[in-house]
């Protein structure tokens, strides 16, 4: 290399992708098989049924945006989304 050329500077950008876990259940992809009617066994994901849904809490007094499975909706319908993201903060899926 010649010692006036300038040096390539090469980065590698890193994209951080968010898995797909629910944040109030902690339910993520399972793994299993696709059975074939001869008994032909190939692996496959059983990904769980996660929703981006916006929640309003009144004792805080703010929106947040949570990604939640259809269970947890169903927990939410069921408790009230105060008490699910209180139970979720106790199990340590929830940070915020």
């Amino acid at each position: 290399m010649h010692k006036f050329a300038p040096r390539l500077e090469i980065t590698l950008k890193t994209v951080k992708k968010m898995s797909r876990v629910c944040e109030l259940t902690g339910k993520k992809a399972m793994v299993g098989n696709n059975v074939s009617h001869a008994l032909n066994r190939t692996k496959r994901r059983f990904n769980a049924n996660l929703m981006t849904k916006r929640f309003y809490i009144p004792e805080e007094d703010k929106w947040v945006t949570l990604k939640v499975s259809a269970s947890a909706l169903k927990n939410i319908n069921k408790k009230g989304i105060s008490a699910v993201i209180k139970e979720a903060r106790e199990k340590g899926f929830l940070t915020k």
